[in-house]
């Protein structure tokens, strides 16, 4: 009965509409727009996401568990699982590592957020053509997986939420090559010009995520994104081992990032049919920050600030705050480590906690701590030399406020890939250097001085697994 109550309510307000009308000289179009604008906003549309974990491995916990925390939210909201798509590398829950088989938590107190988590794209599927595949529509486009698209109506919603590594212009995947600004937003523009969606949300969880859409993402796409750093500083991981707020002693690993769980807990605590995406975003903002200290981030957003009017319910559903039995504390400051050192970070907790009858597993851990320790410096080092062999002791050009990382993206992609054809994978730890293949595109540094330049630095290095023609290049 209620449903039908609901159901006749457009038209009483219609029919109203018109009653007060025959007392004005509006015109008929004006009367259809009205009641064009009434149905609008008795919710005639669909809501869809789309989750993104963007990494890997055990010790990159934190992202899997973020999108499965999301997917529970959503759940809960009334979003329907066949709207809902998840990307995910679905090698945490059943890990070895884990303490907790079978079971995920994105919070030291947390229930399990991996409980009917759908599979759609896993493993090898977690690619970047595949995620521009399915927000864009195109079955066709698609390889592997469920298959499943956002077969949005011009009426509908879309919510996205990404949550990984990132870098200068760049967003990390499980599966080469990664994201990279200027394609990503060109899938939004192409997706805006087919005319299958009302308005977007995008929530993007990384380093330097800001670089991702400032200067590039056009305010008139009816597009709103929030980003857990501006385009130069490190984003933060929560919940870790041997900090202020720690995750249960059985875990070794980080259970969640910073603006990922403050997002989330907001929308488990707060009537979502009364927030505003403006209001979440100035909580994030702030619990994002740590009390503004260097342990901390600045969340910002871009694109049609006019959306962030709109009730988070429209984007995220409607769900009851007791979304989960347990209630998240909350702390005045968090502990954090930074996202890119997360991953290490929780190798030598593991490390230091395994007991001698996990002797084997210590050695090949330690083993591996050292070889990946050893790439990295090798990569520092490799850039500061080849920058230096480029530009001596310039700075790059002084990009003016509010534009783009580079402006020859094609140049930037033939950086990255010069340099790895000779000094090996760039690893999403090594995209940070992202910045100075920018900075030695826009001083109009050559593809073939910095092809002279690799060689002159990495001609010795022998790059066994961190070959590129092996795992793939990054660009």
């Amino acid at each position: 009965m209620a449903s039908q109550i609901m159901g006749f309510q457009p038209i009483l307000l219609f029919l109203h509409i018109v009653f007060m009308l025959q007392f004005s000289n509006a015109s008929q179009l004006s009367l259809l727009n009205t009641f064009r604008s009434v149905i609008k906003q008795q919710g005639n549309h669909t809501t869809w996401a789309v989750l993104v974990a963007g990494s890997n491995g055990y010790f990159n916990y934190r992202h899997q568990a973020d999108v499965c925390h999301a997917y529970q939210i959503l759940k809960k909201g009334g979003l329907k699982d066949e709207n809902i798509i998840v990307f995910m590398y679905d090698d945490i829950a059943n890990n070895s590592y884990n303490p907790r088989p079978g079971v995920i938590i994105n919070s030291p107190e947390g229930s399990d957020v991996y409980r009917g988590v759908p599979k759609d794209y896993t493993g090898k599927h977690v690619t970047a053509e595949n995620f521009f595949a399915v927000l864009l529509g195109n079955k066709t486009g698609v390889k592997g997986g469920s298959r499943k698209v956002v077969a949005s109506k011009p009426e509908d919603k879309i919510f996205v939420f990404y949550s990984d590594h990132g870098s200068p212009g760049v967003l990390g995947m499980p599966n080469y090559p990664y994201i990279f600004a200027d394609d990503f937003i060109q899938v939004l523009k192409t997706k805006h010009a087919s005319g299958t969606y009302d308005e977007m949300v995008i929530y993007l969880e990384s380093c330097e995520s800001g670089s991702m859409f400032e200067g590039l993402l056009p305010k008139d796409l009816n597009i709103y994104v929030t980003t857990a750093a501006n385009r130069y500083e490190n984003s933060w991981a929560t919940y870790c081992p041997d900090t202020t707020t720690p995750p249960p002693p059985e875990f070794h690993t980080c259970l969640g990032d910073l603006y990922s769980v403050s997002w989330m807990e907001d929308s488990e605590s707060e009537d979502l049919t009364v927030e505003t995406l403006k209001q979440q975003y100035l909580k994030v903002k702030k619990r994002t920050s740590n009390n503004n200290t260097s342990e901390g981030s600045h969340v910002m957003q871009y694109g049609t600030l006019s959306i962030s009017n709109k009730t988070v319910s429209i984007f995220q559903g409607s769900g009851s705050k007791e979304v989960f039995t347990d209630r998240f504390p909350k702390f005045d400051s968090m502990g954090v480590i930074n996202q890119r050192d997360a991953d290490l970070y929780s190798m030598w907790q593991k490390y230091k906690r395994s007991t001698t009858t996990e002797m084997q597993q210590k050695e090949e851990l330690l083993k591996k701590i050292k070889e990946i320790t050893a790439h990295r410096t090798h990569l520092d080092r490799s850039v500061s030399l080849i920058r230096r062999y480029l530009l001596g002791g310039r700075h790059g050009p002084v990009r003016r406020e509010g534009s783009a990382l580079v402006d020859d993206w094609g140049c930037l992609k033939s950086m990255v890939r010069t340099f790895e054809r000779h000094c090996g994978s760039l690893t999403q730890y090594g995209m940070k250097h992202t910045r100075t293949f920018a900075d030695l595109c826009n001083s109009g540094v050559t593809n073939k001085a910095m092809d002279g330049a690799a060689k002159k630095t990495c001609g010795w290095f022998k790059m066994g697994q961190w070959d590129p023609e092996i795992v793939g290049y990054s660009s």
